[in-house]
């Protein structure tokens, strides 16, 4: 029989995986998912009539209170606001595969950004997680109609931003190493051969580090900006292949420290989405990626 520590040590990652989801910030869903392992070592254990459902619930409705009092502090940061990037040594580690479940690219956290609180907990319950609507009634403590509703509203909220291609690991690597190729020949044509018309490129800098101030829209615009960028960065940086909140990305390093982590959204073989965190409040788990061969 299970140990109640393997019992939740099995659910950590559907835990973790919620947690990030609902707030695109590791070290809070990490904090979320500690303090559910405290409730359910001090009562939970006796009360959990279902284990799953009950830690799922605990953290829902944390993430949830969570969420509303960051959603408050983002009305307020300087610039746009980007997720905390998911970086790992490895697609194969447990929290980078989050089990696997549902989308965890930078493009599907921010869509999930125009949801409040409670309408993004239904949508990832059912959606990502596929609890059905008893059980997500349950964990956010509505009727299963209120569900059904909140679900519906959410639906139309993010049907336009929904991915609606899914891209292979090697057309992702791919394309990445022909955007950096393009992006270090100073030719901004070459760039937007790469690009979709309606190309975005937005930088999270926090107010900490220098980096656009709104999002920049329109292939030719994007196009000189990244040519610029990297001209002026070239002689003082290299960037180096990770995963990034579970496909292909960079991060740059500058002067021998770690600067931004690009993340690529793709649509029809061309790049959608491009972005990147320079907030170094982000980056704080980078360093241990310190010395990696795969650089270019």
């Amino acid at each position: 029989m299970d140990t109640t520590i393997d019992i939740f040590q099995g659910l950590r990652p559907r835990l973790f995986g919620i947690a990030y989801r609902m707030l695109g910030v590791r070290a809070d869903a990490e904090d979320i998912v500690q303090e559910a392992w405290l409730r359910w070592q001090h009562g939970g254990i006796d009360a959990a009539r279902i284990p799953e459902a009950w830690l799922v619930t605990v953290v829902t409705r944390m993430a949830i209170d969570r969420l509303r009092g960051a959603m408050l502090e983002r009305e307020r940061y300087v610039g746009p606001w980007l997720p905390e990037p998911l970086v790992e040594d490895s697609a194969e580690s447990p929290e980078a595969a989050l089990e696997a479940a549902g989308d965890i690219s930078t493009a599907f956290l921010l869509m999930l950004e125009r949801l409040g609180p409670e309408e993004r907990a239904v949508f990832l319950l059912h959606q990502v997680f596929d609890f059905g609507y008893d059980e997500v009634a349950a964990m956010v403590g509505k009727t299963e109609a209120a569900c059904r509703k909140i679900l519906q509203r959410a639906r139309e909220r993010v049907r336009a931003e929904r991915p609606r291609f899914a891209v292979g690991r090697e057309q992702h690597l791919a394309l990445l190493a022909r955007f950096v190729e393009a992006s270090r020949s100073g030719e901004a044509a070459r760039v937007q051969e790469l690009l979709t018309e309606d190309v975005s490129y937005m930088g999270d800098g926090g107010g900490k580090a220098k980096t656009t101030v709104r999002a920049v829209l329109g292939a030719d615009r994007v196009a000189r900006l990244v040519v610029g960028i990297e001209r002026k960065w070239t002689d003082r940086g290299h960037h180096q292949l990770i995963e990034v909140n579970g496909a292909p990305g960079l991060l740059t390093w500058r002067d021998g420290q770690p600067d931004s982590v690009t993340s690529l959204e793709i649509r029809e073989g061309r790049i959608a989405g491009i972005y990147v965190v320079r907030n170094p409040d982000k980056l704080g788990s980078l360093p241990k990626l310190a010395g990696r061969p795969q650089s270019s």
